[in-house]
């Protein structure tokens, strides 16, 4: 049955309902451009054109947020979807950049590592039974920032229209969202030892009632 949830005082849809919606159509195509961007960097060989798409795709981020805010068509699946369609978009990225030589290496095992480990600390919490954690401000500005910077270092590497410009922005958004996506993993901590808490207490009361 489809149906509404009230959760940190936003609306969630559930069932179909909170499936087939635009946001998650278009969460969707930024998955399915992953592979588009790969051929354009290795296989065209364009950092311009794969910069430009790899914009857009982050672009769309803020777009589909902004669709499920205004038109009430925020998602337990999209909460899910959402995330994890910008996490393989920064990862593949991120280690396509590495390869192809167009960011610093130690910039990109930063992003990489903190994204693993948050994404890795996601898939325990479930295992576990923890409640679902909500995307922090933090975490959101910090993605937000970081969408930016990577495709800013691959175009400050390009023959683009004024590239080193890119590369000065690629730090100007880089060296913040980095911090601020570190301070957002450690902020996951206590929420994560509340989730872990909930989940165990639904648990309990879920045995008492059977």
């Amino acid at each position: 049955m489809d149906q509404v949830t009230e959760g940190g005082g936003a609306r969630s849809l559930t069932g179909w309902a909170g499936v087939l919606t635009l946001p998650n159509l278009i969460s969707l195509a930024r998955l399915g451009c992953i592979p588009w961007f790969v051929w354009i960097l290795f296989g065209a060989g364009n950092r311009t054109d794969a910069a430009l798409l790899l914009g857009a795709l982050g672009a769309t981020d803020w777009v589909d947020g902004w669709i499920a805010r205004r038109f009430d068509m925020v998602s337990d699946v999209g909460k899910v979807l959402d995330p994890t369609a910008d996490r393989l978009m920064i990862l593949v990225a991120l280690v396509g950049m590495i390869i192809d030589g167009s960011v610093p290496v130690w910039f990109a095992v930063a992003v990489l590592t903190r994204e693993l480990l948050v994404g890795l600390a996601a898939i325990v919490l479930a295992l576990l039974g923890a409640a679902r954690i909500e995307v922090t401000w933090w975490g959101k500005t910090g993605t937000f920032a970081l969408m930016f910077a990577v495709p800013f270092f691959l175009a400050g590497e390009s023959t683009a229209f004024a590239h080193q410009w890119f590369a000065v922005g690629a730090w100007v958004f880089g060296l913040p969202g980095l911090l601020i996506a570190w301070w957002a993993a450690f902020g996951y901590v206590p929420r994560a030892i509340d989730a872990l808490r909930a989940g165990r207490a639904g648990r309990r009361a879920g045995i008492r009632s059977e």
